[in-house]
C-alpha cells in the first residue's frame, strides 16, 4: 500500500503498430489511478520517436491534440533529471517498448520502472526465443516452424515444403515480433502461404508459423517479483474467423468471459503454467499468458506471454485481477510498488558488485 505520495511518469504512444492501443491504456489507466495516492505525469513517444513534453501529453491523453509528432525542444533526459520521479509506468506496446530496448534506455537514464526488465522484455516479444525458453521450462505448445526473412527470399521452396510438410492446415503466420496480432493471417490453403509471408514481413525480419488448433482461447494475469501471483483464467470468444486486431480494437464484438468455465483441475493446471511461463523468461511485475484449450483432446498450450498487456477498458489483464478480488485503482498501486521494489533491490546489488570490484580491483 503507497502511504506518502508518489510521482510517476505515464509513458505511452511509440513507434509501433500498437501506438493507439497504449494512448487507449495510458487513458484508462490516468482515469483509474487514486489520485490522493499517485501523481501520474502523462509523456507520450511520438510516432516519430520524439517525446512530447507533459503538458501536450496531456492533451493527447484527453482526446484534444494529435501524437504525430514529438516536441523537438524537449529532451525527457534534461527534463527527467529534473524532476523527483518515483518511477516510470512504462504502457507502450509491441516493438520499441515491450521489446526491451525503452527498458535499456529507462536503465541508462537510473529511472526505476514498473514491468520486466531488459532481458525478460526481448524474450517476451520475440515469439521465436520465447519459445524456447517455454521449451527449456517443459511448458507444452503447439507445432511450429520459424522463418527468417533472408531464408524466404533466397529459399523460398525449401521453406514452403518444411512448412507444409510439418504443418497441417489450417496454419496461422504471425510476425516474431509484434503484439495485438498485428500482421498476423490464418492461412487455410497452400495458395494463401506466400502473402500471408509478405505481410508479417512488413513488420518484422522474422516470421512464426503455427499450427492452427481447434481451441478455445483462454488468459491468465500474473502479477508479482520473485513470488508471482496468477489470475482465475478468462476466456476469449473471438467475433470473427480469430482474435485480430480489427475484433480487439475496432468491431468489439468478441466476448470475454470471466471466470472461464473451467473444471477446477484444469483451472490450476492453468494457473500453474502461466506462473511458469513468467519464470521461464525472467519476467517481473506484470503479464498476461495466453493458452489454448483443443477441443476434444482436452489439451492445453501455451501460445505467448504479453509483458505489458493491454490496459483499455476492455482489456483482459485488469479484468482477470477484478474477477480475483483486487479491483483497478488497487492493481495500479501494486504494479508501482514492485516497480520500485525491484528497482531498489537491483540498485542495492550493483552497490554490492562495485563494492566487491573496488576491493578485489583497487584503481589508483
Amino acid at each position: 500500500m503507497i502511504t506518502s505520495p508518489l510521482r510517476v511518469i505515464l509513458l505511452f504512444g511509440g513507434r509501433s503498430a500498437e501506438h493507439e492501443v497504449s494512448i487507449l491504456s495510458a487513458r484508462s489507466v490516468a482515469a483509474a489511478a487514486p489520485r490522493q495516492r499517485i501523481e501520474l505525469v502523462p509523456v507520450c513517444i511520438a510516432r516519430d520517436g520524439r517525446f512530447i513534453a507533459p503538458e501536450r501529453s496531456a492533451r493527447i491523453l484527453a482526446g484534444d491534440d494529435k501524437s504525430a509528432s514529438g516536441d523537438k525542444d524537449f529532451s525527457f533526459e534534461t527534463w527527467s533529471r529534473g524532476q523527483a520521479i518515483d518511477v516510470v509506468f512504462p504502457l507502450i506496446h509491441g516493438t520499441g517498448g515491450e521489446d526491451g530496448s525503452l527498458q535499456g534506455y529507462l536503465e541508462i537514464l537510473g529511472l526505476p520502472y514498473v514491468g520486466s526488465g531488459v532481458t525478460a522484455s526481448a524474450v517476451g516479444m520475440d515469439k521465436v526465443h520465447m519459445r524456447h525458453a517455454f521449451a527449456a521450462a517443459k511448458l507444452p505448445m503447439v507445432d511450429h516452424v520459424a522463418v527468417q526473412e533472408r531464408e524466404w527470399r533466397h529459399e523460398r521452396e525449401r521453406v514452403t515444403r518444411a512448412v507444409t510438410n510439418a504443418l497441417r492446415l489450417p496454419y496461422f503466420v504471425k510476425p516474431a515480433n509484434s503484439g495485438s496480432s498485428v500482421g498476423v493471417t490464418k492461412v487455410k490453403n497452400d495458395g494463401m502461404l506466400d502473402a500471408a509471408m509478405e505481410h508479417a514481413l512488413r513488420f518484422d525480419e522474422k516470421v512464426l508459423v503455427e499450427r492452427g488448433v481447434d481451441a478455445r482461447e483462454l488468459e491468465v494475469s500474473v502479477l508479482g517479483n520473485e513470488n508471482p501471483e496468477a489470475s482465475v483464467p478468462g476466456e476469449i470468444v473471438a467475433g470473427r474467423d480469430f482474435y485480430d486486431y480489427t475484433d480487439k480494437y475496432v468491431d468489439d464484438k468478441s466476448q470475454l468471459v470471466i471466470p472461464a468455465k473451467l473444471a477446477k483441475d484444469k483451472s490450476d493446471e492453468l494457473r500453474r503454467h502461466a506462473i511458469t511461463a513468467f519464470k521461464a523468461v525472467g519476467a517481473s511485475g506484470f503479464a498476461r499468458v495466453d493458452f489454448f484449450l483443443e477441443r476434444g483432446t482436452n489439451r492445453l498450450y501455451v501460445n505467448e506471454i504479453n509483458t505489458i498487456p493491454g490496459f483499455t477498458n476492455i482489456s483482459m489483464y485488469p479484468k482477470l485481477w477484478e474477477a480475483t478480488e483486487l479491483k483497478y485503482p488497487r492493481l495500479i498501486e501494486r504494479l508501482i510498488v514492485l516497480g520500485i521494489e525491484r528497482s531498489k533491490a537491483r540498485a542495492a546489488r550493483g552497490v554490492r558488485a562495485m563494492e566487491w570490484l573496488g576491493e578485489v580491483n583497487p584503481i589508483a
